[in-house]
């Protein structure tokens, strides 16, 4: 199934990326999920909003395949799903056509010497800023409180995105209709607590705001 669903990169517009399986003026919006895992939450979004169209990127095998198969036993045709780095994907992508993007429950690289190798850093916000449309979503979720600071921290210095937090709950309480993740079930069962750090895509760049 997988070439069946990998984004056609190549295609002359972005819907094309769908190919057959595309309407055919396109999706009412787009969303992209960043790590998908085992793909249990793109494949409840996929299904809850199927006028969206979502890709979804795992570099790991074992997760790509656990998320064709929910596809093929929903009968899903709204997705694209490409087994490989999703900075790639992002690369390909016009400007300004998503409206949400998800990184849940990224490798959270604990030593402190790893910590370039998070995925929430200058260059890989530039790239959200650049392919979310002004006032699209990114939903950032971890288990791991210094991954939260860390990702407030960064967000803060690039300036491209309001934290929508207004009191603690906000981002102690998952978003409405959440699905939640075979990850997350893990992380409450350990007794870690989750954080749902939701932001909006600013107009322009505001270097130190958050």
């Amino acid at each position: 199934m997988l070439p069946e669903f990998e984004p056609k990169l190549s295609a002359p517009d972005f819907a094309g990326w769908f190919g057959a399986r595309a309407p055919e003026m396109g999706f009412g919006a787009y969303a992209l999920e960043i790590g998908f895992g085992g793909g249990e939450h793109l494949a409840a979004q996929a299904k809850a909003f199927p006028e969206i169209g979502f890709i979804g990127c795992e570099p790991f095998l074992n997760g790509v395949a656990k998320l064709l198969g929910q596809i093929e036993a929903e009968g899903l045709t709204n997705l694209c799903v490409h087994h490989g780095d999703a900075r790639d994907v992002m690369a390909a992508m016009p400007a300004g056509v998503l409206g949400q993007a998800f990184l849940l429950y990224p490798d959270p690289w604990p030593k402190k010497r790893h910590h370039k190798r998070r995925f929430v850093n200058r260059e890989n916000l530039d790239s959200l800023f650049r392919v979310l449309m002004p006032g699209a979503r990114l939903l950032v979720a971890t288990d791991i409180a210094d991954y939260a600071n860390w990702t407030l921290a960064e967000i803060k210095k690039h300036g491209g995105f309001v934290w929508r937090a207004r009191q603690r709950a906000d981002w102690l309480h998952a978003p409405s209709n959440w699905p939640g993740t075979r990850y997350e079930q893990k992380a409450l069962a350990a007794g870690r607590v989750p954080h749902y750090l939701e932001f909006t895509r600013r107009e322009t760049i505001l270097p130190g705001a958050l």
